[in-house]
């Protein structure tokens, strides 16, 4: 019997229309799933995954010019206490809030003395702390807190771990509760050491907030990681999307040795009663590379004490005083207008100028009569230098301050800080402000213009460096992986500040300062090396009340180089006081003294708790540090190539006690690697 052809045509056509309504079906199912459920789904997938979870980068250290660590971040914690179990299952959590409440009261007093005995008051005794802690978990209870400080500020790595090994603490954070949250804390191992150089960080979103930390910010930032978790049968599995880039080292121009020493010997000066400073500032530059090997920055705090609280020496504008006249008598050199054989009648030490009287400091004893040109710098006559300068430019004195500038007097120096200050040299076309007449004899002398500290210093640097101007350097070099990746070059400000000829005249008449003039406490009368610069004493404008409201304040200041015959080295002292005795030379000129004699000779030997201070902190192995953790601790270790601060530290932690002599890193240790230690042994390192 043949198929009925039409019947076949029907069936495939109910079939084909049946197929295309099931995947119609299929396709509205989808689209409406996709289109109406969106929100649904995604809610449903937010339960499974976490996205964009931030992995920190472990920002990057920064070390002294030797290699000794400065800055570094080291992990902190945040202790918690849940009290209350988060579980879907309601059987499940009240299984678990039943063991985790009667675990905790029966192990509380236990708790309670660990974490006193952790966790030490300065001001309650053992059982009063133990009272305390039993009192503050039993409220974090009894509010039923998810998230309960069990103490008030950041736990250490050996802290956390010693917390873990007591009574319910030990447990699983699900089981027990107890939890910590890791915080990334930027440690100083020298305490307040060139602090506001080195900069810190915001407490509150560890952001850069200051000094190297935020100039060089990118550098030693990284880059964060981002990461997603899954949850896969009930349990949440981290995949690193991209991994965390940690930031890079840098090797500061600072010298520890250095810094501490001009710190110290700075406060001492400033705690004298005839001193009593407000504020003392001190840089030490080296003179070819324009490196920074100290920077000090004590400003006077409610307590009588000196701190750290802002870079003055970099920020602060003031009028230089008599450190400016070299740059005045220079001036008039190079361009021919005096000589070293110029004279100038200083009269009895008053001089009428343009309706003012310019007085010499020592006026009131008749001043000096008659000076040569280096005799006015020797005895910083105002006179002999205002006379020469206001005779020179009085008719042009735009020529005066653009010969200046052309020495590099003024100019912008671009530090890599927030907040530098630039020097304010009037300008006398300018049409904002007013030039009087006597305006040019006092900017002779420092009054007038404005400038940082650092600006003084580079000038003299300058002097001191053959005539060539460098821009003050902060920072040697980028590292990664203990490898230098780039080192950060001396950039020439000017390459000649002037003549051949002026340049020795000047350094002569400098040199002569110390010898036989008013810096000669700055120098050590000549028995070690020749010391060459100039004195500086400003009264300083009490801001809208100008120089004459209250007891007077006054700037005073020692700039120079040393050795004179061969300059390494130039430094700044300067010191703001009230009242009188007011003299650069007896009160910076010691400051002086004493740092420039320190480093030429290199002599030192300190015990190195000597290197620090009450806020220093010793920082366990990094990332770039070897650990003391290894190794015999009856034995003495090998610390040959280290820096000095590692050293000790190794060394103290078994026992030892150490002396120091010399700088740098240890060249050689009193008792061989693997000896057997004794029982209060002393080890000398000698550095180098």
């Amino acid at each position: 019997m043949k198929p009925d052809k039409n019947n076949s045509i029907i069936r495939f056509r109910i079939i084909f229309l049946a197929l295309c309504l099931v995947g119609a079906s299929i396709v509205s199912k989808a689209l409406y799933t996709m289109l109406t459920k969106n929100e649904y789904w995604a809610a449903v997938g937010k339960r499974f995954i976490k996205e964009n979870i931030n992995i920190p980068a472990t920002r990057g250290n920064i070390y002294d010019c030797k290699g000794r660590l400065m800055a570094a971040s080291v992990p902190e914690y945040h202790l918690y206490m849940d009290y209350v179990v988060i579980d879907k299952d309601s059987i499940s959590r009240r299984k678990a809030q039943a063991w985790r409440d009667s675990a905790f009261k029966a192990t509380l007093d236990t708790i309670s003395e660990g974490l006193a005995r952790i966790f030490p008051s300065k001001n309650r005794s053992y059982k009063e702390n133990v009272k305390w802690y039993k009192k503050r978990l039993e409220e974090g209870k009894r509010r039923k807190s998810h998230a309960w400080r069990i103490y008030p500020r950041n736990a250490t790595y050996i802290q956390y771990k010693e917390c873990k090994e007591l009574p319910l603490f030990r447990e699983t954070a699900y089981k027990g509760g107890f939890y910590a949250k890791p915080i990334m804390q930027r440690k100083h191992p020298y305490g307040s050491l060139a602090s506001r150089t080195l900069g810190s960080l915001r407490t509150d979103s560890n952001m850069a907030k200051n000094g190297i930390e935020l100039s060089y910010d990118t550098i030693l930032r990284g880059k964060d990681g981002i990461s997603h978790s899954m949850k896969i049968r009930d349990k949440r599995v981290q995949v690193i999307d991209a991994e965390p880039k940690d930031g890079h080292d840098l090797i500061a121009t600072i010298d520890v040795d250095i810094q501490d020493m001009a710190e110290k010997t700075l406060v001492a000066k400033l705690k004298e009663p005839s001193v009593n400073g407000i504020l003392g500032m001190a840089i030490v530059m080296e003179v070819a590379t324009g490196e920074v090997k100290a920077i000090v920055n004590m400003h006077r705090g409610k307590d009588g004490n000196y701190y750290e609280m802002k870079n003055s020496a970099v920020s602060d504008l003031m009028e230089p005083g008599s450190t400016f006249k070299t740059a005045s008598m220079m001036l008039a050199l190079e361009e021919g207008k005096a000589s070293l054989n110029t004279t100038v009648d200083c009269n009895g030490g008053i001089y009428p100028m343009h309706g003012r009287r310019m007085k010499d400091h020592n006026w009131h004893r008749g001043g000096y009569g008659v000076l040569t040109f280096s005799q006015i710098l020797e005895q910083s006559s105002n006179i002999g230098v205002s006379r020469i300068i206001d005779e020179a430019y009085s008719n042009n004195p735009q020529a005066f301050v653009d010969g200046l500038r052309k020495m590099g007097v003024g100019i912008p120096l671009n530090l890599p800080f927030i907040g530098k200050g630039e020097p304010n040299i009037p300008q006398p076309n300018s049409k904002v402000r007013y030039w009087s007449k006597s305006d040019l004899p006092w900017m002779s002398i420092g009054y007038v213009t404005q400038q940082p500290v650092i600006s003084t210093l580079t000038f003299y640097n300058a002097i001191a460096n053959g005539g060539k101007m460098v821009k003050p350097k902060f920072v040697k070099a980028e590292m990664a992986n203990g490898q230098i990746i780039r080192e950060f070059p001396t950039e020439v400000l000017i390459e000649q500040i002037c003549k051949p000829s002026t340049l020795k005249d000047i350094q002569f008449c400098l040199n002569n300062v110390v010898s036989i003039g008013l810096g000669r406490k700055a120098g050590n009368g000549g028995k070690l090396f020749q010391v060459s610069g100039k004195t500086g004493t400003a009264q300083v404008a009490r801001g809208r009340q100008g120089y004459h409201s209250g007891t007077p304040r006054y700037m005073v200041s020692f700039c120079g180089y040393f050795p004179s015959e061969a300059p390494k080295y130039s430094c700044i002292v300067c010191i703001v006081k009230d009242g009188l005795p007011a003299s650069g030379g007896g009160q910076c000129g010691p400051v002086f003294s004493q740092i420039s004699q320190y480093i030429m000779t290199q002599g030192f030997n300190r015990e190195a708790k000597e290197l620090s201070d009450s806020t220093s902190v010793f920082i366990p192995a990094t990332k770039t540090s070897r650990s003391e953790d290894n190794g015999d601790l009856t034995r003495v270790p090998d610390v040959k190539g280290m820096g000095a601060k590692d050293a000790v530290y190794l060394l103290k932690k078994r026992g030892l006690t150490v002396s120091l002599q010399g700088m740098g890193m240890v060249k050689s240790q009193s008792i061989a690697p693997g000896e057997q230690i004794t029982e209060g042994q002393q080890i000398r390192l000698v550095l180098e």
